[in-house]
């Protein structure tokens, strides 16, 4: 949108348009709420915790059933994001779990499966040999195949939720770095490059901006930098979406997460490398070392024999954090709303979440809400 289509008051500013910033815009727009949203980059970036090509979406949560019937949600406003855009941005692939039986992780996937009655299929070790022989297969090992889940194509998503804002008569502005939020006596005060903007309220989902925007929220978010690899595979028709899924996949000590290929020649598979964290986005890592690169092509090609053992490219992407993974979606002032604390673990709920924040911002309760996701809750925690 042009800058001349911009007032100077708005009944809610959403500050950061990534993927949850994108989705509250929706959201709000969605509710015929008078929105601003302001992005420091452009409508789609690479600078941003959601870039990287693909994302996997799963239901049965690992992390636990408290987050099981919001990924329900999230899969409903998925599939009215892409139905209203015209695109397929989540591809039905199935997120397939394969670790040893007694691994700490499928017990909560497990018992999400059980508890919201989820369709899935379970495979012992020989039945994972025939079914997937992508994969290297220990005896112990079993496959857990989440059926409603699958990948995702992430800067689709923030595009398709962007346009569906404006088509409901959302405002934003781009190349826009937002200085200072001050709430005053007349709503909230917003400082930008471009100069000044006041709202009701403002949503702030800056990703890891944000504690430069809050920095009252210093003692409980950190900034993490999580990184995404892709690999070539020897027969990569054995990796399309129609015959392999989003996949998660434990061998030894060694936690990985990918995707089937969406390129035609590379599947995403990540082997995670622990990176610091670190206070400010502005000392974030930026490379990863040839050491750090080959661990991950050999760790890969353990799972995955099929793959050459060398990443074909990659890239590093910095998200809020918190040690408990816990979001934050909660109000940090009278007018002053936030998301954030996703933990490179927020694209799959990032429409859901955008509902929530858009839910506070009109007044009404948090539909997801949990005291876990508080900024109170988030201190206990730090203190106990």
């Amino acid at each position: 949108m042009s800058d001349s289509s911009v007032a100077a008051h708005h009944s809610v500013i959403v500050v950061g348009l990534g993927s949850i910033g994108s989705m509250t815009l929706w959201q709000l727009a969605k509710k015929g709420v008078d929105v601003l949203g302001i992005e420091q980059f452009g409508r789609v970036h690479t600078e941003g915790a959601y870039a990287g090509e693909s994302r996997l979406f799963r239901v049965a949560a690992k992390e636990g059933e408290l987050f099981t019937p919001a990924l329900l949600r999230s899969r409903e406003l998925w599939q009215e994001l892409g139905a209203g855009y015209g695109r397929d941005i989540l591809l039905p692939a199935g997120a397939l779990s394969v670790a040893p039986s007694d691994h700490p992780d499928l017990q909560p996937t497990l018992a999400s499966i059980e508890h919201f009655d989820l369709p899935h299929k379970i495979f012992d070790a020989a039945q994972m040999r025939l079914r997937f022989p992508q994969f290297h297969i220990e005896d112990d090992d079993i496959g857990v195949l989440d059926l409603l889940g699958g990948a995702m194509r992430p800067e689709m998503a923030v595009a398709a939720a962007t346009d569906q804002a404006f088509s409901h008569g959302a405002s934003a502005i781009y190349d826009t770095e937002v200085l200072d939020i001050v709430e005053t006596s007349n709503g909230v005060l917003v400082r930008t490059s471009r100069g000044e903007f006041t709202a009701d309220r403002v949503v702030v989902t800056a990703g890891p901006w944000t504690a430069r925007l809050l920095p009252e929220l210093r003692d409980v978010v950190q900034t993490k930098t999580f990184a995404l690899t892709w690999l070539m595979p020897r027969h990569v028709e054995r990796f399309t979406p129609d015959v392999f899924p989003g996949f998660m996949r434990d061998l030894d000590d060694v936690h990985a997460f990918g995707v089937p290929t969406l390129d035609g020649y590379s599947i995403k598979i990540c082997p995670h490398i622990d990176l610091d964290a670190f206070d400010d986005w502005a000392d974030r890592p930026t490379t990863l070392s040839r050491e750090q690169l080959r661990w991950i092509g050999d760790q890969a090609a353990r799972m995955i024999p099929d793959l050459i053992p060398d990443v074909v490219r990659w890239s590093l992407h910095s998200d809020s954090w918190t040690p408990t993974k816990m979001p934050i979606i909660d109000s940090v002032g009278d007018g002053v709303i936030v998301g954030t604390a996703f933990s490179g673990n927020g694209f799959k709920f990032a429409p859901v979440w955008g509902e929530c924040l858009a839910a506070l911002a009109t007044g009404g309760p948090n539909p997801f809400g949990d005291a876990a996701f508080s900024v109170a809750g988030h201190r206990e925690v730090a203190l106990a």
